[in-house]
């Protein structure tokens, strides 16, 4: 529709291509000629197209100089008629991106000395920008204009004390007034609402010395969420749902046994990753308890999320409390993933992106329309400089200031190769040990299949890790198929594709044609967040089966994830049969559904030990966890078993181990190579000390078991 003070519509398309649409019902759609107008200089428009569209006629045209953005321009018609010229499809063109990108570090809100602050935002297309400054408590609000300076920034320095202010920017764009919070905005008021201006160095600490991962495949990951990890009644934490829950130590259960932060530490994982917890939208934080949510819906991704906070009203609780569990888990010797959703906004109309800078943020498809590889509306367009430099600058931001550890990124397959390597690259720069793990799912996207962040690109990305859908198929059976059995689930048909993701999915038998060039590429797992748990699918697939056999193949799979080549990954309450009562997807279910139940952790605590046993297997023979494709070509060797049995003899230069993995229902007697064999592990024992008698000859392994055998 054209409003009423503009009988047409232009738009700048490319830099210098201008499109025009003229109603048929204005003078038939006719125009023989169209200027330009500025700073009282006009010049003409050359038309090289026109063709009639539904009841418009499209004229394309051809500007002699560049326009200067920032100015407002007016296109004229033959009869008089004149329209603004708004900023179209150009802002999506390189020659734009070449214009526009700044490189600078000042983005946001910097405080240069005790009374200045400055602020500098990135709006190219803006005519005006203002700065929007609020006191705290109260409905007074301060207009200053901001001045643009080089490569479409516009910044202003406030010279006096406004620390908890609360802020944000007005920015005029195809005359149209928009306020937008600062897209790196650093705290929030409740909900979101406002960027407040904190001084973070007052909430600063320093990071303790870790313990070295050397490698990828050192870490072992464990995924929760803060809600979920604190909230049951028997959790025997205080604070729960909040940081400061996930972060208190020595909690116990109503058996009197560890739960919560140090029964990780006891458990024998590395690495916790928690659901998203940068500001995120469905969870009133004044109100948390009558919603849920895993964190999905991004608002801003530099701010922490309010509903863990005990206060979401201070904008510095939010800070402090997160950078207090961070501490907290850094001071046992662990070490924190943050999941994060650089691949869409919550909703994209609302966004900062979409309100400062209009249409730049965002993927197009070929009809200009936000394309939606992500499912949920909107497609984050990272091949874009300023796009690709705010991910960078957001990850360097949570590395310094909270001193993460690694990054989880959602739907990773929606970025671009360079992105993600540029992320590396920043990674690297702050520690060489930032795990960077990620969903390469190829989405329809438009993204050019080449540049995807996707596993068939894996080769591209050396040093970041994807998630192993292969590995979680053929063990666990579909994940879309609540019915499929895997091969950990007594399905023969996956032994080979099973053979190959438990040696790293680097091709050991297909001469190096593997999933991945590394198996510190390969993030072993067969349950996470997303659909069933195992038990859950257990239930439905094997519905007339005894829950004792249920707990044996659910034992196989997880053992199999800890003892494979690659990087292994938990999901919360793996170790003790996770349930969420047979809900597929979780992601604002109650409570009830989504909790951590520590009651179970009592009930099935002989398989917490039995899993806490073969971390520790792990974790003390490197065999399990080889650096290089090369390594596992030298050291491990496949034993002749019957099939589906499958047998790894790991000839190490110091040690030799067997394992053999029997997913049949009955028991199978194996010859072993010549020697004496301790058992560290069979069906119901695991543990780095030997069990019972030493073995010659042969082994009898259990049904649906598998066994771990060390020559003395």
């Amino acid at each position: 529709m054209i409003s009423a003070d503009r009988n047409f519509l232009a738009y700048l398309d490319e830099m210098k291509i201008i499109t025009i649409l003229l109603p048929l019902s204005y003078h038939h759609g006719l125009s023989s000629s169209f200027w330009i107008f500025c700073d009282f200089q006009a010049q003409p428009l050359k038309i090289i197209k026109k063709c009639q569209i539904e009841n418009k006629m499209k004229y394309i045209c051809q500007l002699e100089e560049d326009i200067s953005f920032g100015k407002q321009y007016l296109i004229m018609d033959m009869h008089g008629g004149k329209t603004d010229l708004q900023i179209g499809a150009v802002i999506r063109t390189e020659s734009f991106d070449e214009l526009f990108f700044y490189d600078g570090n000042d983005l946001g809100v910097t405080h240069t000395s005790d009374q200045q602050t400055s602020f500098k935002l990135w709006a190219p297309t803006a005519t005006q920008v203002k700065l929007k400054l609020m006191p705290p408590n109260s409905n007074f609000s301060e207009i200053v204009k901001m001045k643009r300076e080089d490569r479409g920034t516009w910044s202003i320095a406030i010279n006096r004390e406004i620390e908890f202010w609360c802020y944000s920017f007005l920015v005029l764009i195809n005359q149209e007034w928009r306020e937008a919070i600062d897209p790196y905005v650093l705290a929030m008021s409740a909900n979101g609402e406002q960027g407040v201006i904190v001084k973070l160095e007052e909430s600063a600490r320093a990071k303790p010395v870790l313990p070295p991962i050397e490698n990828p495949v050192d870490a072992i990951i464990y995924e929760t969420h803060i809600r979920d990890f604190t909230i049951h009644p028997n959790s025997g934490i205080k604070n729960k749902g909040l940081y400061l829950g996930a972060s208190e130590l020595n909690t116990r259960g109503k058996d009197g046994e560890l739960t919560g932060l140090s029964y990780l530490k006891d458990l024998g994982i590395t690495h916790i990753e928690f659901l998203p917890f940068h500001d995120f939208a469905s969870v009133d934080e004044l109100d948390r308890q009558i919603s849920y949510n895993w964190g999905y819906n991004p608002l801003h991704y530099n701010a922490p999320e309010g509903s863990y906070s005990t206060d979401p009203n201070n904008p510095y609780s939010k800070v402090i409390e997160l950078k207090q569990l961070i501490d907290r888990i850094h001071s046992i010797g662990l070490r924190v993933i943050m999941d994060v959703v650089y691949n869409h906004v919550y909703i994209r109309e609302n966004s900062s992106f979409e309100k400062v800078v209009p249409g730049y943020y965002f993927r197009h498809n070929e009809i200009g329309l936000p394309s939606n590889g992500t499912g949920v509306g909107n497609d984050l367009a990272s091949e874009r400089k300023m796009v690709r430099k705010y991910i960078v600058d957001s990850i360097r931001y949570w590395t310094q200031e909270y001193h993460i550890d690694g990054f989880r990124f959602d739907l990773m397959g929606i970025l671009d190769v360079e992105t993600m390597t540029e992320v590396r690259k920043i990674c690297d720069s702050v520690a060489k040990d930032i795990l960077i793990i990620g969903e390469g799912w190829s989405l329809n996207t438009p993204l050019p299949v080449a540049q995807k962040a996707t596993i068939v690109n894996q080769a591209k990305l050396p040093r970041i890790a994807q998630f192993n859908d292969q590995f979680r198929d053929c063990i666990k059976g579909s994940t879309f198929n609540l019915f499929d059995k895997g091969y950990a689930l007594g399905n023969e048909h996956y032994m080979e594709a099973a053979s190959e993701v438990i040696t790293g999915s680097i091709g050991l038998k297909k001469s190096g044609l593997g999933l991945f060039n590394e198996p510190s590429q390969s993030v072993n797992y067969v349950e996470c967040h997303d659909n069933h748990t195992m038990w859950d699918k257990l239930l439905s697939c094997l519905p007339d089966t005894d829950d004792t056999i249920r707990f044996k193949y659910h034992r196989l799979a997880t053992g199999i994830v800890i003892l494979s080549q690659g990087i292994p990954f938990l999901h919360s309450g793996q170790e003790f049969f996770r349930t969420k009562q047979g809900e597929g997807n979780s992601y604002c279910l109650p409570d009830n559904i989504n909790q951590l139940d520590w009651d179970r952790k009592s009930k099935y605590k002989e398989n917490v030990s039995y899993i806490k046993g073969l971390i520790q297997i792990r974790k003390s023979f490197p065999c399990f966890r080889l650096r290089t494709a090369s390594e596992i070509h030298r050291y491990i060797h496949y034993l002749q078993v019957t099939a589906p049995l499958l047998g790894y003899r790991f000839e190490m230069d110091d040690y030799e181990v067997i394992l053999l993995i029997n997913p049949l229902s009955k028991e199978q007697l194996i010859s072993i190579p010549e020697g004496e064999w301790a058992v560290l592990a069979d069906d119901g024992y695991a543990g780095i000390s030997s069990k019972g008698d030493s073995l010659k000859g042969e082994v009898s392994v259990e049904p649906v078991s598998l066994i771990i055998l060390l020559k003395k």
